[in-house]
């Protein structure tokens, strides 16, 4: 699906979750209506409508939207806040900015950029930064800025405080594409942005080096990939997508390890695109999300 950003002119998202009460439906379409704005979707899930939890992604159409963008933010507290619900607000025509962080393997990073250069996904690309620089010409081939930040035995410290400089005011979000390196706990404190991760979903049963001989050895049928939000516990965040392929005995490893990357690839292209358009709500170390 080619995403064009003048289809997106004039549109929002608003993002709701919170506790699921009477009336809270009835006040958010009445206040969309209020302000002169038609609603284009509406998805939302209730753990329980007796006292559970509330979440909702509405996207609606309000002709100059940029002028009335205040005006909406304003009636949305003075609305919502008795209901003691959580919201965002998001103007559909402005692309998030997504830097991407890669090592030597290329697959989810080129699968990203032509993506991205064949308009499917909505977002900006201010920069690829890498540890390693054999992807640096495939990287400039797309019109993207190459960064080197070499990352180099145990104490990672420099190479994050240079990352994280880089990564400064310039980005919505960070796509760790096979970047393999472990996120320290003071990036994430530091980065102020969502990090999103893909691996393979052999873990925590096959960590380490070689996972996919391992997966042979043992005579796996189906392998897959996880995309996730990056938190302080290494693979342990909230999930947005996953998928699985099946394999068979006669298969070798590199031929596991060629269909774990396509999974990757298409895991991480899905999980990218739906963070781009505010269909993931995050609870908790738990996702709802509206595709």
């Amino acid at each position: 699906m080619t995403i064009h950003t003048d289809a997106l002119r004039d549109h929002a998202v608003l993002i709701v979750h919170g506790p699921d009460q009477p009336g809270l439906v009835a006040a958010i379409t009445t206040l969309i209506t209020r302000n002169e704005a038609n609603i284009v979707s509406l998805d939302q899930y209730s753990t329980d409508p007796a006292g559970g939890d509330f979440f909702q992604r509405v996207v609606f159409h309000r002709p100059d939207l940029t002028a009335a963008f205040a005006d909406i933010e304003k009636d949305l507290t003075e609305t919502l806040t008795p209901y003691g619900v959580h919201w965002r607000l998001t103007d559909q025509s402005i692309p998030k900015r997504m830097a991407i962080l890669a090592s030597t393997s290329d697959h989810c990073l080129l699968e990203l950029l032509w993506r991205h250069r064949r308009g499917e996904l909505p977002v900006t690309i201010p920069m690829v930064i890498s540890n390693h620089t054999n992807v640096a010409d495939d990287v400039r081939s797309f019109g993207i800025p190459f960064f080197h930040v070499p990352s180099q035995g145990p104490d990672k410290a420099a190479a994050e405080t240079e990352i994280l400089r880089l990564l400064e005011g310039n980005v919505d979000f960070v796509v760790l594409a096979r970047y393999m390196q472990i996120i320290s706990e003071d990036f994430l404190d530091q980065v102020h942005v969502p990090v999103i991760n893909i691996h393979h979903s052999f873990l925590p049963a096959f960590i380490g080096a070689g996972p996919y001989k391992k997966a042979k050895e043992r005579g796996v049928k189906l392998i897959g990939a996880t995309s996730h939000y990056v938190t302080k516990d290494l693979d342990e965040g909230p999930i947005i997508e996953q998928d699985v392929a099946r394999v068979d005995h006669s298969m070798t490893a590199s031929d596991l390890q060629a269909r774990g990357a396509y999974v990757e690839r298409a895991v991480l292209s899905r999980a990218v695109q739906w963070h781009a358009q505010d269909r993931v709500i995050q609870t908790g170390n738990h996702t709802i999300v509206f595709p």
